[in-house]
């Protein structure tokens, strides 16, 4: 019988290459986080009490001559004492009730996208959250909100785009709760950049050269509607302050944002509603914005995937249909590493696609939904922000990175804005999310007045300065009106300890992505060892670092049968409360495959080569038959292959995996 861990993928690479006996990046690995075991508790416990001490100093320190509000008898009295007994009573408990989370920071844990904290931003945001800073403006976080900024700029060099503030295409970027509000400010600026030229034409603004037209103007594209508003401002500004006024209350009254949906369609009855086109795969999130937003569910078109990636294909196809029928297209949104798979989607050909439509008049912004994948983008950078060729970026890999996820990470800077989660792969506490776009300049269209929170302040001759200082007011342009600066200081701090390159922070997705080879390379071990008991698979292979796997006991065709093992399996890997975390010796989660995610072929393809009849798949049929259910693991602890002690909990997982399907099958071990 053939084997079938390893199935045949197009554009495979050969056989994996032997990892070294010595992780060189080991020594760093061992100061960054509490450990599996709390082996550095006696770090941070120091960090703690030095700047709680810190922080107390400080207080006492701001006018000494205040007498003290709290007496220091106050500890004596009953209602104190007793005040501190029910406050201990509840914090016992909550702590006991926490003992039941699910262990993220252990190597036993490869569900879901979580992993252990990193120190310096856990040691950040403790040292943070007694100040309470609300990034929403200067006044509230003066310190804070200047990290907050200076964060959306460590971001984009990662990415690719202008981080330098003296430009004045410079990007911007700020931090959500995360990727789904990400999402949703990535759709209010593609849709108010989309509208805003039509008001410029509504409003008839005179000496600015305008599209001749309402269609031609809803498609500009994005950098023709930010260079429109650009040279809208600098006009303004030549008015007299009555005529400047008058104007900018003409256009007001004609955006998108003051009117409404239904009120500005209804204005421009020549215009449709635009689509957003999506990835079939990609984050309900974006169901949500559009509702949201008022756009409607209706206009999300998902497109098919081609081997778990976007098809490119059938984007042009869609584009092309697009124009022909006179349909706008707001935003086209690639997944850089999906929740369910981990899979890359093609950047460069959707920009490219982006290129071709615009000249045939059908303009459109293009985001990358880089919330789980967008910290692997530090493997591709040198410390000088130069991008690293694909040959050298392979170097430390069996086979990451595949030309065309290469290919889709170099033309992260083509693209217009980007979603990217601090909480996931940068190992930061929830909720640290973030969005950040391409050029800063086009967030004027989002910006919010608020006399009481917000004020004008003077235009500094100094652009950089200028930069810092229009984001102070932050609150004008994010969608929360209060935000945490100790999130701020936490992603901020980890980028400085950690620069966004591969010599420094890329050596922690270095470590996943080694571990998702080693985990896809040692699952042909296990479908060696299960021959003939159950066929296992990883139906594709992983673009990053995170590795599924397909199984059905041998013999069986039936789609229903197999799903229903794998929820067995499955049952015993998920967090449980109701019993003791000892009793569990792995966590994993779980996903599903659907023919209209994957393709016929691709679905065909897998289905066969782990036994199952592709005629018992009923699109359908519903009850479990309409899709393939498989064990997914995300692969983020660093320490999944411990080379200093000899232990591999990659090899271990799989042996339990094994006894397991043994147990279930009632078959004995060999």
């Amino acid at each position: 019988m053939a084997l079938s861990a390893d199935l045949p993928v197009p554009g495979s690479l050969p056989a994996p290459t032997p990892r070294p006996a010595r992780d060189p990046d080991r020594p760093l690995l061992d100061a960054l986080f509490l450990g599996p075991y709390g082996e550095n508790d006696t770090l941070l416990e120091k960090l703690v009490v030095e700047f709680l001490r810190d922080h107390v100093y400080w207080r006492r320190n701001f006018h000494p001559e205040d007498p003290p509000a709290i007496p220091t008898h106050a500890a004596q009295q009953p209602e104190y004492q007793a005040f501190e007994a029910r406050l201990r009573r509840e914090l016992h408990q909550l702590s006991a009730s926490l003992k039941k989370s699910v262990p993220f920071h252990s190597p036993r844990y490869i569900g879901h996208m979580a992993s252990d904290l990193l120190l310096p931003g856990l040691a950040a945001q403790m040292l943070t959250l007694p100040y309470n800073p609300n990034n929403v403006s200067e006044d509230a976080a003066p310190v804070t909100i200047d990290l907050e900024v200076q964060v959306g700029l460590q971001l984009a060099r990662m990415l690719g785009y202008p981080s330098d503030p003296a430009q004045p295409q410079c990007a911007f970027g700020h931090l959500t709760s995360g990727g789904t509000v990400a999402n949703y400010q990535a759709l209010r600026l593609a849709l108010a950049l989309k509208a805003f030229p039509v008001a410029l034409r509504a409003a008839g603004v005179p000496d600015i050269e305008l599209p001749g037209d309402d269609w031609s103007a809803f498609n500009a594209g994005p950098d023709a509607g930010t260079e429109l508003l650009v040279k809208w401002q600098d006009w303004l500004a030549a008015q007299s302050p009555r005529d400047r006024r008058r104007w900018r209350e003409a256009v007001q009254a004609e955006r998108i944002e003051h009117l409404g949906m239904v009120g500005f369609f209804a204005r421009h009855q020549d215009l449709r509603v635009p689509k957003v086109l999506a990835p079939i795969t990609a984050h309900y999130s974006w169901s949500k914005g559009l509702k949201l937003l008022g756009l409607g569910r209706d206009q999300l078109e998902l497109l098919p995937e081609r081997g778990m990636r976007l098809d490119a294909e059938a984007l042009e196809e869609t584009l092309q249909r697009c124009g022909r029928e006179r349909q706008p297209v707001l935003m086209a949104v690639a997944v850089l590493g999906t929740t369910e798979y981990g899979t890359v989607d093609p950047v460069d050909a959707v920009v490219d696609a982006r290129a071709r439509a615009l000249e045939r008049g059908l303009g459109f912004s293009v985001h990358v939904d880089g919330a789980w994948g967008g910290y692997l983008a530090t493997l591709f950078r040198n410390p000088d922000g130069s991008l690293r060729g694909l040959c050298e970026v392979r170097e430390d890999y069996a086979r990451f990175p595949l030309p065309e996820v290469h290919a889709a990470f170099a033309a992260l800077g083509r693209t217009d804005s980007v979603t990217v989660d601090p909480h996931k792969l940068g190992y930061l506490p929830y909720g640290a999310g973030a969005f950040i776009c391409r050029d800063h300049r086009a967030t004027a269209l989002l910006s919010e007045a608020a006399d009481y929170v917000f004020r004008e302040g003077p235009v500094d001759p100094d652009p950089a300065r200028n930069y810092l200082t229009r984001y102070r007011q932050l609150g004008q342009f994010v969608p929360e009106g209060s935000k945490s600066g100790a999130a701020a200081a936490a992603v901020y701090v980890t980028h400085k300890v950690l620069p966004l390159d591969h010599e420094n922070f890329g050596r922690l997705p270095r470590q996943t992505v080694l571990a998702a080879e080693a985990l896809h390379e040692a699952t042909l071990g296990l479908a060696r060892e299960l021959d003939g008991v159950a066929r296992v698979a990883v139906p594709f292979a992983p673009d990053s670092n995170l590795v599924c796997l397909a199984i059905n006991p041998a013999g069986n065709a039936d789609l229903s049968v197999a799903n229903a093992f794998v929820r067995r399996i499955h049952d015993e890997l998920r967090s449980d409360p109701r019993q003791p975390l000892q009793l569990k010796e792995f966590f994993g989660s779980m996903t599903t495959l659907r023919p209209e995610a994957v393709g016929d072929v691709e679905m065909a393809r897998i289905l066969g080569a782990i036994g199952l009849d592709p005629d018992t798949l009923d699109p359908d049929g519903g009850n479990d038959n309409d899709r393939l259910v498989i064990l997914r693991h995300t692969l983020m602890n660093p320490y999944l292959v411990d080379h200093a002690n000899g232990i591999s909990y990659i090899d271990m997982y799989l042996a339990y995996l094994g006894r397991r399907i043994r147990s279930l099958l009632l078959v004995p071990a060999a």
